[in-house]
């Protein structure tokens, strides 16, 4: 169970049964709060801040987490952890480590900027999560427009030092993911990415939803029409053969 300090600590939202969250598995999926970006698309601003005063009906304890884990031991037998950028989250090694001692499998989903926290998680088999969701949101001159502070340079750095890392993961167990937002993702900038991304790299793309953006005028941008999202993926599918739509 956790220790006093973070156990009533409101640390995310939980849902309680998914399908989708890891792949071939019936799972719990939880968001924990905090993220470094600021990303003008993203819709689950309320999971932005890790400041505990601003409340929500949605918000869950680290113990009610793991009570909802021990109880529902023999439906579910996977855990997502996804964010905000869950590695910025206090209670993170706490929770992969409870869950992991239930018997659960761990995915983790991250941004890829925090090599070195994810490296601390993966030295530690009690910590190790099980597979690696990498999101890769746009060229690297673009992360500025997230909110990202970090040099171009860094960017590449701290992206590749993640990447590096997953391809120690069966190629089942990771992967990565981009959404098709229009300023953001054209052919040019899925090139740039696909630099980045080893060739057998499975790599996921999603539709754009142009509402509850954190960025208003976002909301009034023109999503990709479904032969645009195509002539996307066939063209990212030349460069790393495993791109798909999701």
């Amino acid at each position: 169970m956790p220790n006093q300090e973070n156990a009533h600590r409101l640390v995310g939202t939980l849902i309680k049964t998914s399908l989708v969250d890891f792949p071939g598995r019936v799972a719990a999926a939880v968001f924990l709060r905090g993220c470094n970006l600021r990303c003008p698309y993203c819709y689950n601003t309320e999971l932005l801040s890790l400041d505990e005063s601003q409340d929500s009906d949605e918000w869950v304890s680290l113990e009610a987490i793991l009570s909802h884990l021990q109880k529902r031991k023999k439906v579910l037998t996977a855990l997502t952890i996804s964010g905000g950028e869950a590695l910025l989250n206090p209670v993170l090694t706490q929770l992969i480590s409870a869950a992991k001692q239930m018997g659960y499998l761990v995915k983790l989903d991250t941004n890829g900027l925090f090599p070195q926290k994810l490296k601390d998680l993966w030295l530690q088999p009690q910590t190790r999560p099980d597979y690696i969701a990498m999101d890769i949101k746009t060229s690297l001159e673009n992360y500025k427009l997230l909110g990202c502070t970090d040099t171009v340079e860094t960017v590449r750095t701290k992206l590749s030092q993640t990447i590096s890392l997953m391809q120690t993961y069966p190629q089942d167990a990771r992967e990565w993911r981009t959404v098709l937002v229009p300023p953001l993702v054209k052919k040019e900038d899925i090139a740039n990415m696909a630099a980045l991304l080893p060739p057998d790299a499975a790599w996921y793309f999603a539709p754009f939803r142009n509402d509850h953006c954190a960025d208003k005028s976002y909301e009034d941008i023109e999503v990709y029409s479904d032969s645009q999202m195509n002539e996307l993926v066939t063209f990212a599918k030349t460069l790393r053969y495993n791109a798909q739509m999701r």
